[in-house]
């Protein structure tokens, strides 16, 4: 089966104006069994309320009865769970759905398919869910790009509730671009309709990806490769007097001009183009800021303090100086995600509070290193510090709501710590370019 979808993939690089004709058949009992082993057995279970263990029980025959539904044309995707979580701030919730266990293995043979002839036909300067690809990686490129190149002028913009709003009839016309398989089409169809299930209430899905599907981020790459990606280099760059450069992860997207009046520009059409495609750009959320190697100096002539900042991907960006004195693009965890982070703990600690001291230290070890590993970029250590900071101050406080005594005071919750100590932060992701100046 790899052997097949590789030979897809390099139809797809040679090819690529090819239309791929058969590939529903590729949705084989080998295929899907691959997936059922791939797939997290620890994970929520949908309405149906079956997990991987049980599936496994009749693996074989379930996996039988499964094909042939999909040959057949009776396999009917069921309505995904819709259940909520909190959100970082512990006041709000957002919504996280659950598809049952059977779609997840048919979304995720369905996503090897697309990901087979699309992955070739992507553009560089996207890194959102793709393989071998991570947010780190797309810092490191708009890194390289502010460096070496001659930008001036960033336009952060966010377009609101993306994967909500997705326009299924224009989903359906960009895939047929590459895809002619009136199957596969079909398919995709019926998960993106296929609804969601709220307190017994069948709530129908017009518009948007499926709610926390394996397919919903391929989906979403393919419908922004034509709307955005494509458009940006045939049109955009073509039309710009100076340098125009983009990153992209996902929806969340950084564009990068030389000159005021490109920015501006673009800023109009971004807003024309979106449009066009049901899509909308979150006004609140974007803005042109004066940013790059001269960004100190054009900010003097306009009167202004110092160049604005902006955040991506969880990082708020901003104009710094090397130990030499040169410009160097600077990062730093954002407000709103520090906020949120520490949050979270806080509803974890607080719910879990009654379990062992030593299963607590574990946990919060576990998570701190998580927090390190995203987060442990160059020139952030003084924001990782401040996460430990608080979450130790977290830990003494519901540590000490575990009974009416308190269970600590601050010199034996100190000896504790010395005794089994969290992780320390430390950088696990360079952001240097190569050509840049070094800092302490």
């Amino acid at each position: 089966m790899e052997t097949k979808l590789t030979r897809i993939a390099q139809i797809a690089k040679q090819r690529p104006k090819e239309v791929f004709t058969s590939l529903y058949h590729l949705l084989n009992e080998n295929l899907l069994t691959q997936c059922h082993r791939e797939l997290k057995g620890n994970k929520a279970a949908g309405i149906d309320h079956i997990t991987k263990e049980e599936y496994e029980q009749n693996l074989a025959g379930n996996i039988a009865n499964l094909v042939n539904r999909l040959k057949n044309h009776s396999y009917k995707p069921q309505p995904v769970r819709r259940t909520y979580i909190p959100k970082g701030n512990g006041k709000e919730v957002r919504p996280l759905g659950i598809p049952s266990y059977e779609d997840k293995i048919v979304q995720m043979g369905l996503n090897k398919i697309l990901q087979a002839i699309y992955e070739t036909e992507f553009m560089e300067f996207s890194y959102g869910f793709r393989p071998n690809r991570s947010c780190h990686d797309a810092l490191r490129e708009l890194n390289r790009i502010i460096h070496t190149g001659k930008i001036n002028y960033i336009v952060d913009a966010d377009i609101r509730k993306f994967f909500d709003t997705v326009d299924h009839e224009w989903m359906i016309k960009f895939l047929k671009l590459r895809i002619a398989d009136p199957n596969i089409n079909r398919l995709i169809t019926k998960f993106m309709k296929s609804g969601c299930m709220e307190e017994g209430q069948l709530i129908p899905t017009d518009v948007g990806t499926p709610q926390g599907s394996i397919v919903s981020p391929t989906l979403g790459n393919i419908y922004l490769h034509y709307v955005l990606d494509l458009w940006f280099v045939k049109v955009v760059k073509k039309r710009c007097k100076g340098q125009a450069e983009i990153v992209r992860y996902a929806d969340d997207s950084v564009f990068c001009f030389q000159y005021k009046e490109d920015a501006e520009w673009f800023y109009k059409e971004l807003i024309q183009r979106l449009e066009k495609f049901k899509l909308k750009v979150a006004e609140e959320k974007t803005k042109i800021i004066i940013f790059g190697k001269y960004a100190e100096e054009r900010c003097k002539a306009a009167g202004l303090n110092k160049p604005e900042t902006f955040d991506f991907l969880g990082f708020t960006h901003y104009c710094g100086r090397s130990v030499n004195g040169k410009f160097r693009l600077m990062r730093k965890t954002s407000k709103k995600k520090f906020k949120a982070k520490v949050q979270e703990f806080k509803q974890w600690i607080k719910a879990s509070r009654n379990l062992k001291i030593s299963e607590i230290f574990r946990a919060t070890s576990s998570k701190l290193i998580g927090h390190y590993q995203y987060y442990g970029i160059t020139d952030n250590m003084r924001m990782l510090s401040k996460f430990l900071y608080n979450i130790q101050k977290l830990l003494y406080k519901w540590l000490n709501r575990r009974s009416q005594r308190k269970s600590f005071s601050l010199d034996k919750f100190n000896l504790y710590l010395k005794i089994n100590p969290l992780p320390k932060p430390r950088i696990y992701a360079s952001m240097h370019y190569v050509g840049a100046s070094s800092v302490k």
